[in-house]
């Protein structure tokens, strides 16, 4: 699209479809993490954040029309990157560590998009684009939800595994994990994707 950005207006343009292939991607992530999770809590929280990544996709289109400018998809070489690095974690991982494995991926998008979306709304803010601004931040806001829980999740298995290996009791091997369900025997504590 461009070569050469000569206006701050191209390298927003540019930045916002960089920050809509960064959807699809990420929409495309949450699915395989999904299928990879574990629990079944995780994978309605994947489904749950896919279908609001839909609708910052659509989010995303509005902006491109509020602007008067065709739609258009940027690359996203960064996003390429975390779902190569997610794939990588995930293939060495044994199944005990998977959901540690991909709420660590997860976590690890959903910063780069607040990043991403914070930019945008600065540089929206600059150009006077009150309605491009709302939609960014429903955006934000809908990632920033989406990282709390995340953590939420993690901060819970992290301290499933860490009782299980304190303890030989098979009532602590088998307690509630804290997201509405049971944590299997044996869950191991978290370990980040590079320490693998």
């Amino acid at each position: 699209m461009f070569e050469h950005f000569t206006t701050p207006e191209e390298i927003f343009s540019y930045k916002l479809g960089s920050a809509l292939t960064m959807e699809y991607d990420s929409l495309e992530m949450l699915g395989e993490l999904e299928t990879t999770a574990q629990r079944s809590e995780l994978k309605t929280l994947f489904q749950e954040h896919a279908a609001e990544t839909r609708q910052q996709i659509e989010n995303l289109k509005k902006c491109f029309e509020l602007l008067g400018e065709d739609v258009n998809d940027s690359p996203s070489p960064t996003t390429k990157g975390l779902a190569k690095e997610g794939k990588s974690s995930i293939a060495k991982t044994d199944d005990s560590l998977l959901d540690a494995v991909v709420l660590a991926g997860a976590l690890e998008t959903e910063h780069y998009e607040t990043a991403v979306y914070e930019t945008l709304i600065t540089h929206a803010d600059a150009r006077g684009a009150s309605e491009v601004v709302a939609l960014l931040r429903a955006n934000l806001d809908q990632e920033q939800a989406a990282i709390d829980k995340i953590k939420k999740a993690a901060t819970s298995i992290a301290h499933a595994g860490v009782a299980v290996e304190e303890t030989d009791s098979p009532d602590a091997a088998t307690g509630f994990d804290g997201l509405g369900g049971i944590a299997p025997a044996g869950v191991p504590p978290f370990l980040p994707p590079s320490s693998i």
